[in-house]
Formats: structure tokens, sequence, C-alpha cells
């Protein structure tokens, strides 16, 4: 962010169109038992993110936090988790639809800006 910053503080004006969309999840807002580790890094995340919208915001660069709240339908992520074939495809996030809502948030007009954006599947126990 530093570099981006020396960078391009010139140039940006209200006039140009920035988006930086940073990816949380639930344990941004809360903890659960044994994933301690994780929600301290996904609020410190979330944190960050406020931070930064509040201090480049009035630049014109729309700063934005969204919660995916569910496993991503990608192989790298089915790995990770490991053990999740029992997971149908509706119970799953599609990488499609996660670039859908991220085109959304960059499509946003300045005087109507979304900071934070909850996704999950509509099965989602939360």
């Amino acid at each position: 962010m530093i570099q981006y910053k020396e960078s391009h503080e010139e140039e940006t004006t209200k006039d140009n169109k920035y988006t930086i969309i940073f990816t949380g999840a639930s344990a941004s807002l809360r903890g659960k038992a044994y994933f301690g580790a994780f929600a301290a890094a996904k609020s410190a995340l979330r944190t960050f993110s406020q931070s930064l919208a509040r201090e480049i915001q009035p630049k014109g660069i729309h700063v934005s936090h969204v919660i995916v709240d569910a496993v991503v339908d990608n192989p790298i992520s089915m790995e990770a988790m490991g053990g999740l074939s029992h997971l149908k495809k509706h119970q799953l996030i599609q990488p499609s639809d996660i670039a859908n809502t991220y085109y959304f948030l960059y499509q946003q007009n300045p005087n109507c800006y979304t900071f934070e954006l909850d996704t999950r599947p509509h099965v989602e126990n939360w």
C-alpha cells in the first residue's frame, strides 16, 4: 500500500476510478473455538480496511471489505480445507459470483459507496 500511495499520489483525483477490495470472513466479526488466530487476523484486516477507507476515500478511492461466509468452490480451497466432499454445490460460493459482487462494488458511484458487504449461500446457518 505504501508503494501504491507513493506512485499514485499525484494522479489520484475524484475523476479517476480506483477500488480496493479486501476479502474477510465471518471471523472478522466474531471468533470461534480453535480459530483464535484466524479471527484475530481477519479482525485486523477489517480494522485496517476501515482505517484505509477513512484515509483515502476522500481522494475518490473506494475501499471495501467483503465478508465471504462459506467455502469457495475451487480446487485450491477444497484441497486446503480437506474432507469437504460431503458439501453440495448449493452450499459453496462460486468464484464467478464473488467476481460479480466485486464488480458491483467497483461500479458504484462515489456518492453511494458500500464499505462492507456479507456474502453467503442461502443455506448458510448464520
